[in-house]
């Protein structure tokens, strides 16, 4: 498994369900239907993926950092 950044590619918005299908092992469309599916039921999904984009680093920070 890779560890959680954000991509520079591959990415439509914040690049959130993009990582987390890297990181899962799954594609990048099936994660963004994952997501869209939950954000049906009740629950604070809107407000985990802000957060997620707040807190996840980019994949070039994060290469940055790595040094």
């Amino acid at each position: 498994m890779s560890s959680l950044a954000r991509p520079t590619h591959g990415r439509m918005i914040g690049g959130v369900c993009a990582a987390l299908a890297r990181r899962f092992g799954t594609s990048n469309g099936t994660m963004r239907v994952i997501f869209l599916v939950s954000c049906l039921l009740p629950g604070p999904q809107f407000l985990l993926y802000l957060a997620l984009w707040i807190l996840l680093p980019s994949e070039a920070k994060a290469a940055r950092t790595a040094w």
